[in-house]
This record gives structure tokens, C-alpha cells and sequence, in this order.
């Protein structure tokens, strides 16, 4: 089943437009509250970027399509919120009361800020799993691109790249498996690679036959040709 935000090379919706460089970082003043509320969320401790990722996957069809960039974000954000027992839907609507919330010590300061986003998130981690595929190799990716862990879970493997055949440019390492970390299944490091792929591979009919498209992709997503 085709997931609504896995919406890579799809035919029919238009062409993409690169954004001049005198654009302004943020369009509206509300663009940067939501990124402002967003990492001082992620400061809580309460998910992992693999689980905010689905979460935004998981809105609904119709939201998904109509909603802005930032519009994902704050209702993604609102769902985990409540999911994981930080607030209640009263508190979201402002009903609550005034006690100090348990998760009060966790709050990001403002001068923490710049640290915070300066040092992000590493996801290399060590591994008992063995490198499989060697720099040069040809590899295929597995069809079809699903989560083989969870039924409809979050996949880091696009639909548009699900059997086709590259070649390994680049070990990256071991790495936190997304398809694991998503649904609170352990982080799973596996060896991450980067994949080129033809655009002809990928594309019945691209514009540019000769263009390349590097994917970064988890073993478990390869299978030797």
C-alpha cells in the first residue's frame, strides 16, 4: 500500500521549484514558534526521532495532503504529546490547571538552545552485525518497500527505490535501524550504506537518463544481485 507522505518521484504532482536565496528562513512568525516548541519537546526525553517521524507519517490522508510543512509538524507534535501521557487534550485546548508539571526539571532553557541543535542527534552505534556488502558491490533493495517488523510500520526505504538495483558507494557504519526504533522495539544498529542508483533504475521514463540518485539505506533493506 502506497504510504500518503512517501511522496518521492511521483507522477502528477507538479514540477519542484527551488527557493531563491534572498527567501526568508521562516515565512511566517508561526513557522518558528512550531520549530521553537518542537525541539523544546524533543528536549523532554519522551521519544526518538524514529517515533516523531511516524508520527507525522501516521496523520490522516486527507490532513496530510492539505497541510503546510509546519502544519505537519504541530499536529504530529500534538498527537505525540498526548500519546505518551505528557499533556491531555484539555491541556492542549488550555482547560488545565496550574500545577507544575512533572517533566518541569526536563525544560529546555533558552541558552541551551543553540547547543541542543549545534550537536543534534548521532545515530551510529555499535554493532555485533557484520558489514554484508563490500564499496562496488551491485545490490537490489527489497519489494516491497514495507517495515518487515510491524505491519504499516515506519521504513526509511522509499517506494520509488523498492527493487531496484544499485551499487554500494559508501559504508557509513552501524546505525540505529528506523524500522526498529519507531515502535519501541530497541534501536537494532545494522550496517548503513550509501547506494547509487541510476536514474533509468528508478524511473520508467526520467527526464535526465544519466542523472544518479544517492540513497543512504540499512542492510536489511539490501539483498545481493
Amino acid at each position: 500500500m502506497t504510504r500518503v507522505h512517501d511522496m518521492g518521484g511521483r507522477f502528477g504532482d507538479g514540477p519542484v521549484y527551488p527557493e531563491s536565496d534572498d527567501v526568508p528562513i521562516f515565512a511566517e512568525d508561526w513557522h518558528a514558534r512550531a520549530l521553537a516548541v518542537t525541539v523544546a519537546a524533543d528536549s523532554l526525553g519522551q521519544w526518538n526521532i524514529d517515533v516523531k517521524r511516524h508520527a507525522r507519517e501516521r496523520l490522516p490522508p486527507k490532513d496530510y495532503a492539505r497541510f503546510s510543512y509546519y502544519e505537519k509538524w504541530v499536529s504530529a507534535l500534538a498527537d505525540l504529546l498526548v500519546e505518551t501521557g505528557v499533556l491531555t487534550e484539555k491541556d492542549l485546548r488550555g482547560q488545565a490547571g496550574n500545577d507544575t508539571h512533572p517533566l518541569a526539571s526536563r525544560a529546555l532553557k533558552a541558552e541551551a538552545v543553540a547547543g541542543v541543535l549545534a550537536s543534534g542527534g548521532p545515530a551510529d552505534r555499535p554493532s555485533d552485525i557484520h558489514a554484508r556488502f563490500k564499496v562496488g558491490q551491485t545490490v537490489r533493495t527489497v519489494d516491497p518497500a514495507a517495515n518487515r517488523l510491524v505491519d504499516g510500520g515506519h521504513t526509511r526505504l522509499p517506494v520509488y527505490a523498492s527493487g531496484a538495483t544499485g551499487k554500494v558507494m559508501r559504508l557509513h557504519g552501524t546505525h540505529v535501524l528506523p524500522d526498529s526504533n519507531a515502535h519501541g522495539l530497541g534501536e537494532a544498529p545494522e550496517p548503513l550504506y550509501a547506494v547509487v542508483f541510476p536514474a533509468s533504475e528508478l524511473w520508467a521514463d526520467p527526464e535526465n537518463p544519466k542523472d544518479e540518485v544517492v540513497l543512504d539505506l540499512w542492510q536489511s533493506y539490501l539483498e545481493p544481485v
